[in-house]
């Protein structure tokens, strides 16, 4: 089993009529890469981490996983976890990644604000500030579209805003989204 994409399968994806563009595992990988990296993370702020498929796949992603740095490693480990439905920690009963039942609000605590970023949304914030505005006690989850083109499509968001004029890779909005929350808490 391989996991598909764009540089590896276009000549497949072709002939077999599907869009090679729609195949971008390697936005996902640098997306985790960013989030798991961050300074929130490792202060063990980062709670939840979830990731939901083109075809409705909702994976559990431990914040305690460290992803392989390249991304053929990283495409092998994906594979292996829609094999397998997850992936153990090899030096404990730890489950590093997992798919669970959809839809994700049912695995997110009661009360949280869910906030989704595209660049299309109808307005434009400055993330730090937006953060601190939110109340001390206040739970903030992110969505955010690991695609090279299109919008999120979910339901369950709270407010849509944008955090730049310019249209941002999922990495780049994860950077920032984490660099308000560590000045928000004064994480270094």
């Amino acid at each position: 089993y391989q996991l598909l994409n764009c540089d590896d399968h276009a000549n497949f994806l072709r002939k077999h009529k599907r869009d090679p563009a729609l195949y971008r595992p390697d936005i996902l990988h640098q997306a985790l890469l960013a989030i798991l990296d961050s300074p929130l993370n490792k202060a063990g702020r980062l709670k939840a981490l979830y990731v939901k498929t083109e075809n409705n796949v909702l994976i559990q992603v431990n914040p305690h996983i460290r992803l392989p740095r390249t991304f053929k490693r990283f495409c092998g480990l994906m594979a292996q976890l829609l094999q397998k439905l997850s992936i153990r920690a090899t030096n404990g009963p730890d489950k590093l990644l997992r798919v669970v039942k959809q839809p994700v609000t049912r695995h997110l605590p009661a009360g949280v604000r869910r906030i989704g970023l595209s660049y299309k949304a109808p307005k434009v914030v400055q993330l730090r500030d937006y953060v601190a505005a939110s109340g001390p006690e206040e739970t903030l989850v992110f969505v955010v579209g690991a695609m090279a083109h299109g919008k999120i499509e979910a339901d369950y968001i709270d407010d849509l805003v944008a955090v730049s004029e310019y249209p941002l890779s999922a990495a780049c909005c994860i950077g920032r989204i984490c660099n308000a929350l560590e000045q928000h808490w004064q994480i270094i």
